[in-house]
């Protein structure tokens, strides 16, 4: 019963035998994981920027984050490089904010401390 729905089959003995689907079997290439250490190193990486005064501590895991995500990259052939190198890119920079906003912050109170005034704090 199955047979009266196929293709016509041609009778000459010389051409190629083709599968049902008339097509060559190709498997489906297999397309390496994403290593989720880079997508962690790079929410990481745009939260250091975004989020104040925890984000030296953020950017501080999204650097660890991402160079043990590019070890791993290149150790096992995985996806997500870009990410990874883009959360290292946004964890240094939101690293480098937050640190020269605490140093800046340290040196105003030390010139503040150290100008004499006993009420220089009395105004803030």
């Amino acid at each position: 019963m199955s047979d009266l729905y196929k293709e016509p089959r041609s009778s000459d003995p010389f051409q190629e035998e083709t599968n049902d689907y008339n097509a060559p079997f190709n498997p489906p290439p297999v397309v390496p994981p994403t290593n989720s250490k880079a997508v962690a190193s790079m929410v990481l990486g745009i939260l250091s920027v975004v989020i104040p005064y925890i984000g030296l501590i953020i950017g501080i895991v999204g650097i660890i984050l991402s160079s043990l995500s590019l070890k791993e990259i290149n150790r096992h052939g995985e996806q997500g490089r870009g990410m990874a190198i883009a959360g290292l890119v946004c964890s240094i920079i939101g690293t480098l904010i937050y640190t020269l906003i605490i140093i800046f912050i340290v040196i105003v109170f030390i010139v503040a401390a150290s100008s004499g005034d006993p009420d220089i704090f009395s105004d803030i």
